[in-house]
């Protein structure tokens, strides 16, 4: 790969309550599952179980059709800064990654709805499976249960690592305590909700936004100076 073809930086972009105006997997348990996915809620908030084994568990107590979720899953809203940000993207030559502890047939579904062709805007998604056919719900976390020692849906920063072979500055986007992990990982950090208040308790340096315009002006600002060699 020569100079030219190497990316200027690289974008990783958290789905749940960053792309979608609110968490899809807590929206999919407050409405079809047992409330005992509350007791799973609580012990990996503190700390007594990763992410992967809470989310298996809490799976497990859905009861809904595949029509029930498509129907909520269609509900639900998407940042309406989105396609600003891939565009973006795409215009400074940044590649874009969803990573996410999520589930792929909820990201499949929405951005199936929203991107309008704008799919290829994506480089890749890294997300949790989920099979919606079998009852209970089958869950798997294909990224990477082996190496993720602190027991993650999805590890993040190996994901990262694995999508930034040429080591370029990486950038990331999210909103939640599953992306903490990921912020360590990053050279650029945009926060808002728990993660903003995790970076603030823990010194991370980071760039608090409201919505993805935010990120998508920041980025654009950032390259243009850049470009002007300031």
């Amino acid at each position: 790969m020569t100079d030219s073809q190497r990316p200027r930086a690289v974008l990783f972009l958290d789905f749940d309550g960053t792309i979608t105006r609110r968490d899809v997997v807590d929206v999919i348990l407050e409405t079809y599952a047992d409330p005992k996915w509350l007791v799973y809620e609580a012990a990996w908030r503190a700390g007594r179980m990763g992410s992967r084994d809470c989310l298996h568990a809490q799976m497990s107590l859905v009861r809904a059709t595949r029509q029930q979720l498509d129907s909520l899953l269609d509900s639900i809203a998407v940042d309406e800064g989105l396609i600003d940000l891939f565009e973006t993207c795409d215009a400074q030559k940044i590649p874009a990654h969803i990573i996410s502890d999520g589930f792929d047939y909820c990201l499949n579904r929405i951005l199936g709805r929203v991107l309008n062709g704008h799919r290829s805007l994506i480089n890749t998604v890294r997300a949790s499976h989920l099979e919606v056919s079998a009852r209970p719900w089958r869950t798997q976390f294909p990224y990477f249960r082996e190496s993720c020692r602190h027991g993650c849906a999805t590890c993040k920063p190996e994901v990262m690592r694995l999508l930034n072979p040429t080591g370029a500055p990486a950038i990331f986007a999210g909103d939640g305590l599953s992306d903490r992990y990921a912020v360590e990982s990053a050279d650029l950090v945009f926060a808002k909700n728990e993660l903003a208040s995790y970076c603030c308790a823990n010194s991370i340096p980071h760039i608090e936004y409201e919505n993805l315009i935010d990120v998508a002006a920041h980025l654009q600002s950032l390259m243009s100076s850049k470009n002007n060699g300031s």
